[in-house]
């Protein structure tokens, strides 16, 4: 729904206030709002900064990329989902970043499977990001989710195959690669929440929440628009 309400000129407090709305009218409550003194429903972050940007009064712009991250808690449970938007007309180099980022997402997703080990999903993204040219994001991690929105286990994005925790049936993950265009260091915005690129390249943002299944990865927030991988849906 986000995706087809943004396009250049609208704010991403409008594009807040949409998500909150379909939210509650499907049932749901927007996990984002109130969590730890969080003022919005959805993350809204324009071209460098890499995450947890408010929703404010910025008018997205032909050529900006907007990482666009949910949480959504239904039933008990919670759901966490992001995408970055190319807008408008963008340069070639900018789509490439996050069709590697989305491509580096299928791959950790493709490793959740049971007998695996948390390391083999961080090394597979960090495998497709770094083949490409670009770094992973080492502060922030992907978690276990479930009746909260970060549970244990942390999930770096990067890091040896074959160590970590053995990956068991029932196991829920949200699996998100963070990708930078140039280093992966980050510094914190001055309002406390926002986290951007420390050089100022774009960043690029995608994630989804997957269940372990005894049939292979089950990703629970899969979108109809997008193509089908990293196992089962």
């Amino acid at each position: 729904m986000l995706a087809a309400e943004t396009a250049a000129g609208v704010t991403t407090a409008r594009l807040d206030g949409l998500a909150e709305r379909f939210i509650r009218e499907n049932g749901g409550v927007p996990t984002f709002l109130g969590y730890r003194g969080f003022p919005a429903s959805i993350c809204a972050s324009p071209n460098d900064m890499v995450v947890h940007g408010i929703p404010d009064s910025y008018k997205v712009t032909d050529g900006d990329i907007l990482s666009l991250d949910v949480g959504v808690t239904l039933d008990g449970y919670v759901a966490d989902s992001a995408l970055t938007l190319p807008i408008g007309t963008v340069p070639a180099e900018s789509l490439r970043l996050l069709d590697v980022t989305r491509e580096s997402l299928e791959a950790g997703l493709a490793e959740c499977r049971t007998g695996r080990r948390l390391g083999d999903v961080s090394h597979a993204v960090q495998e497709v990001v770094e083949a490409a040219g670009y770094s992973v994001v080492r502060s922030l991690v992907g978690h276990g989710v479930g009746r909260t929105m970060h549970e244990d286990p942390q999930i770096p994005n990067y890091g040896p195959p074959g160590r970590g925790p053995r990956l068991e049936e029932g196991m829920v993950f949200a699996i998100e690669p963070m990708v930078n265009a140039g280093g992966y260091d980050v510094v914190m915005g001055d309002d406390g929440w926002a986290i951007s690129t420390k050089d100022g390249s774009l960043s690029a943002h995608f994630e989804h929440t997957v269940a372990v299944t005894d049939r292979g990865p089950r990703v629970l927030t899969r979108r109809p628009s997008e193509r089908q991988g990293g196992g089962r849906d």
